[in-house]
Formats: structure tokens, sequence, C-alpha cells
């Protein structure tokens, strides 16, 4: 597009973003029975509660198989169901189900939330035992499945549930509303929309159609809810209500705290807290991980970055005990700032684990499972994986993997480009800022846009931050001037410069007045 963006085609281009969806109203979602083995699953666990069976459910440790494990035991608790849970201990037990895991459990019946389709030892030693293994998943389907009593997960090829990206949360609701169905019983499902909002979000699941649906209620649910959690957050932090980007950048690194830095039980009791009280008790230990988390991966990605090369169009880089719990959050900055896909290894005791993030639309699990030979396992989905190998094999690795993403193209990396073009400064005003905030909430296939604006003069620059590593601009163009910030500035631009920059629109809400605020992504040009 040549001319400028106006607000009308701003407003019609993210129209356009959504013109496929099927599932506009809660009403519009899919119905449980369109899972494989969902009836099979709920007949046992019915059966099981009937009988005062021994039941254990087994999480995972990041934030969607905490939220998972919370759905599911919240349930039983209403329900005055006893169980057993488990969330593995990403250093201690690794992830997912495993042989030690059940020998510890002494159960009948065993349900897996975010994890299991990769279990295939784990169910031979369950059918073994007599103990019927119950798998709830979302995670790419294997060649070779778990030979489990019921496995209900949206990737499976004979699954009609309609959308298969749905994260692990989403599997172990419609868990809960088939039981209620099976045990025809009434219970309010819209209690869990605060938690899948958060869990949807955080595991970067698509941002449309159901799960759009489900989110932009969720966040609803979360200002009015009821849960001592989200009570705690708002006053810890001193909000008054909770956007979607309170999610990405607060609660989700929260919740993932615990599992990445010592035990994801913590939070998983933060969301049960029973009292506000209870729950700043157990967000302050949640914080204090979370420093450190932040801490850890300034330096392995400070680290990271010594081993880069641009001519390269995957960014493979490991160091010896770099910290298991934060490597996939250095993958995730390293595919962002760098526009490539990125793995990023810890190496202990001669293994490497690692995690890898895609970009685009490159399908980062495809990459990795090309090399399966040189691997002792690996997982996940098309934008995030998990990937272990022994030591010796990691030079060569980085090797095939440097071969194959020579024929990436482009337009595959750059997919989903959130630039929707050059607007003309008088389109930036508050109807602009109402118009983006209908399109929220905004992530992965609904990125935010951003636009760019050339020849604005700097007017005004300020350092700020505690690190001094932001930069707070006044900009004017056409007599009409602008405020901007610049987040971990990599351009020093001083007042007189004439600049060219690349933007998203946020909200400043400064003493009741609200204005448009642009937030620097980056500057193309100065002089």
């Amino acid at each position: 597009m040549d001319r400028l963006l106006t607000k009308e085609d701003v407003r019609r281009i993210l129209e356009s973003r959504f013109k496929d969806d099927k599932c506009m109203t809660l009403g519009d979602v899919p119905k449980p029975n369109s899972f494989k083995d969902i009836d099979k699953a709920s007949s046992r666990i019915c059966k099981a509660i009937l009988n005062n069976e021994r039941i254990a459910i087994v999480g995972d440790y990041d934030v969607d198989g905490v939220v998972s494990s919370v759905i599911l035991s919240e349930f039983f608790d209403d329900l005055q169901v006893s169980y057993s849970l488990h969330i593995p201990n990403r250093f201690s037990d690794g992830y997912g189900l495993n042989v030690d895991i059940i020998q510890k459990l002494d159960v009948d019946v065993i349900i897996t939330v975010d994890n299991g389709i990769s279990a295939i030892e784990a169910a031979c030693y369950c059918k073994e035992k007599g103990i019927d293994l119950i798998i709830t998943d979302h995670h790419t389907v294997p060649s070779v499945i778990p030979e489990a009593y019921a496995i209900v997960n949206p990737k499976q090829e004979d699954c009609d549930f309609p959308n298969c990206e749905i994260c692990g949360a989403q599997v172990a609701w419609y868990l809960v509303a088939s039981l209620k169905s099976h045990l025809k019983m009434e219970y309010d499902l819209s209690k869990f929309l605060d938690l899948l909002a958060i869990a949807i979000m955080a595991d970067m699941m698509e941002l449309k159609d159901m799960n759009r649906v489900m989110v932009k209620k969720g966040i609803k649910a979360l200002n009015h809810s009821q849960r001592p959690v989200f009570q705690a957050i708002k006053e810890f932090f001193s909000k008054k209500t909770l956007e979607s980007d309170d999610i990405s950048f607060l609660i989700a690194p929260l919740i993932n705290s615990s599992g990445r830095m010592d035990d994801a039980i913590y939070s998983y009791e933060l969301l049960k807290s029973k009292t506000k009280e209870e729950a700043i008790q157990k967000l302050e230990y949640i914080v204090h991980l979370n420093n450190s988390r932040k801490d850890e991966e300034k330096m392995l990605f400070d680290c990271s970055i010594e081993q880069l090369r641009d001519d390269e169009n995957i960014i493979v880089v490991w160091g010896e005990d770099w910290h298991e719990g934060v490597v996939g959050i250095v993958a995730s900055r390293l595919s962002k700032r760098y526009k490539k896909p990125a793995i990023v290894f810890s190496i202990r005791d001669g293994v490497a684990k690692g995690s890898a993030r895609g970009v685009g639309e490159v399908d980062i699990l495809s990459l990795i499972q090309e090399q399966e030979d040189l691997l002792l396992g690996f997982g996940g989905h098309k934008g995030a994986a998990g990937v272990s190998l022994v030591q010796e094999n990691l030079e060569q690795f980085k090797e095939n993997l440097i071969k194959s993403s020579l024929n990436l193209s482009e337009k595959e990396l750059q997919a989903g480009s959130s630039t929707l073009g050059e607007i003309d400064i008088k389109e930036i005003d508050f109807e602009l800022l109402e118009i983006l905030e209908e399109f929220e909430p905004y992530g992965q296939k609904n990125p935010r846009p951003s636009f760019i604006l050339k020849n604005v003069q700097v007017k005004v620059d300020k350092v700020i931050g505690k690190e001094r590593n932001h930069l707070k601009l006044i900009l004017q163009k056409e007599n009409l001037s602008i405020e901007s910030l610049f987040f971990n500035y990599d351009v020093d631009v001083k007042r007189g410069d004439i600049i060219d920059i690349q933007f998203s629109v946020s909200r400043n809400d400064y003493r009741g007045l609200v204005t448009p605020q642009l937030l620097i992504k980056q500057i193309l040009s100065y002089k």
C-alpha cells in the first residue's frame, strides 16, 4: 500500500484476520463428545469416583500444565472426590509421566493433563500393574503412541474435534465438561474461564476462533474473579484491572517461574489459595523466584549472543550447566530479537537438554524431527519444542540444522509480520486506540499491529529506568507532538534528530486522561 494508512484501513485489515472464524460466542464452541476417547475416559473416571478407587492427576511444570492440574483437581474438590496430585519437578523428575512417578503413586487410575502423549514406557508399566492410564494432552502425536486406556488429544488423526490448536488446560476443561455430563450434574464450567485465558495465552495458542472467544471472556472473568490469587496480584502490583498484556508479561511469567527455578507445586498452591492473605504470602516467594529467573535469563542471553553468526538462518547455542529452567525463555528472546528459530541447550553430565522456539511459519518441531537419529528424545508442537541428545552429537546436530534451514525463505521467517504499513501522524489519536483495543487480545495469529512513521523530529529525549536502559521521547511532525517509549533502546537518538520508526500504540492513562502512546520497536533510520 503506497498511500498512508487511515483508521478505516486499520479496522478493515484487522477485521480480515477473523473472516474465517466459525466460533463467535461461547455457545459456538465444539461439544466434548467430538473428542476421540473422551466418553471412554469419562466413564472410567466416573466408575472410579463411584467405587472410591484411588485416582491420581499428573500435570506439567509450565503454566498450561499447572492450570490444567488446578482445573481438574478443583472439580474433584467440589465433588469431594479423593485424589493424589503429582506435578513433575523439572530437575528431579524430568518432563512428563515416567515409571519412577508411577511407583510413588499407588493408584488405580492415572489421569495426565498437558502431557503423556509420548509416555510409551510409562503406559507399558501401567498396563503391567493393572493401572488404567487416561492421557489428556495437546502436543503433537508421535508415530508410536502409548498403549493407554484412553487418549484425549485433538491432534490424533481419528479425532473429530475441529480445533486442534488448543492448549492442555482446554483439553482438561473439556474432560470436566464430559464428566459433568456423565454424572448428570449441574456444574458451572465458566468458573474456569479466568484460568483458561492465562493458559491459552501462556502456551502461545492461536488467538483466533474459539481461543479468541475464550480469552476475551476469560479476561473479563479475570477482573471479576473471586479467586484470592488474582485479588492478591492486583493488590501486590497496584493494578486496578488486569489486561491481556498483564497475562503475557506479569501473570504467566510468575506462574512459570516456580517450575523453572524450584518446583511448580508453589504456583499450583498459589492458584488454589483460599484467602488473599495466604495468596500474598505465597506470591512473595514466587516474585523472589521470578526475580532470580530474570537475573539468570539475562546472563544466559548475553552468553548466547557471543555464539551467534549472522550468516545462519537458525540459532543453536549451548553452555555447560546453563540453567535448564531458563533455556526456553532465552530461546524465545533470541528468536524474537533475531527473527530466526532458536534452540538453547544446557549440558550436564554429557547430556544436552534443549528448548526450541520457532518464528514466523517455521515448524521447529519438524526441523528437529528430521534429526531423530541423533536424538535421545524430543516433543512439543510447531512453535515450541523440547529436545535432548548426547553432548558429542551437538556439533553434528547444529551443522545439520544449519543446512536444513538454508532452505527457509524470507517469507517463512517473516510470516505473520505485524507491520500494517506507514501511517499519517494525524491518524494516531484516541479513536485509533479504541479500534486497536477492539481487536484485542493480541498474540499468535493475531499479532499486535505495528506501524511505520517517517520523518519525525525528536523534540525531547530522556533516558529512564532503574538501569538507564529505556528512552522516553517526545516526537513532532506537522505541529503535532506525541509521546513515545523505547524499551531496551539500541540506537542513541538526540534532540533535533529526524527519525523513521516502527512502533505499536498503547494506552497511556495519566490521572484519568487517556492518550495514545507509541512503543518504539525499531528505529529504522535517523539523521
